[in-house]
């Protein structure tokens, strides 16, 4: 595993830190009237999802891990484990659906999903940034009803809760972004 030096930690990095495995959430590089510079650094722990702030010196050196990236498709879900297929292997593997956390809604049936791993352990996965929904619930459009800014809730077909338009309509398609969990434009 590459070391590297505490003022070279960026946001994204996977560390092994105190017998854990750390992502660093948010790194603010210090520079006191007194005293010499660090790092502050907020991580997040891979396995557990506690968080932890620590201060890393120039000096200090942090082994930094890299995970490995496979692109798996979905299946089904069994009683809350999802089932993925390796789309190099076709070797099928079974993991938690907590994985996933609040994005698990939408996935879909034959997505493609990116999980890391590291040393055979999955870590963490990822869905394709955006997603096409059908909205199932939501207030009529009202004719020049288009003033900037305004936004009316809708449910989609998956149970989740966001924000559209007004001139999104029931029983419309549209994309959403997983990350930030908003409308994005119609299909």
């Amino acid at each position: 595993m590459p070391k590297i030096n505490g003022n070279e930690i960026r946001p994204g990095n996977v560390l092994e830190h105190n017998g854990g495995l750390w992502a660093a959430v948010k790194v603010d590089h210090v520079k006191p009237g007194k005293g010499g510079a660090f790092a502050q650094v907020e991580m997040r722990n891979l396995r557990n999802g506690s968080k932890l702030n620590e201060r890393f010196r120039s000096a200090d050196k942090v082994e930094r891990v890299r995970l490995e990236q496979k692109d798996q498709q979905f299946l089904y879900e069994d009683s809350g484990m999802l089932v993925l297929m390796d789309t190099e292997t076709y070797e099928q593997v079974q993991l938690p659906a907590e994985l996933l956390g609040e994005r698990r809604p939408f996935l879909q049936d034959g997505m493609m999903v990116v999980v890391e791993y590291h040393e055979d352990e999955a870590l963490n996965a990822s869905l394709p940034q955006k997603v096409i929904c059908k909205v199932v619930e939501t207030e009529p459009v009202v004719k020049g009803q288009t003033a900037a800014n305004s936004f009316k809730p809708a449910i989609l077909d998956n149970g989740v809760k966001v924000s559209v338009p007004p001139f999104v309509g029931q029983d419309e398609d549209i994309v959403v972004n997983t990350e930030t969990m908003e409308y994005v434009e119609r299909a």
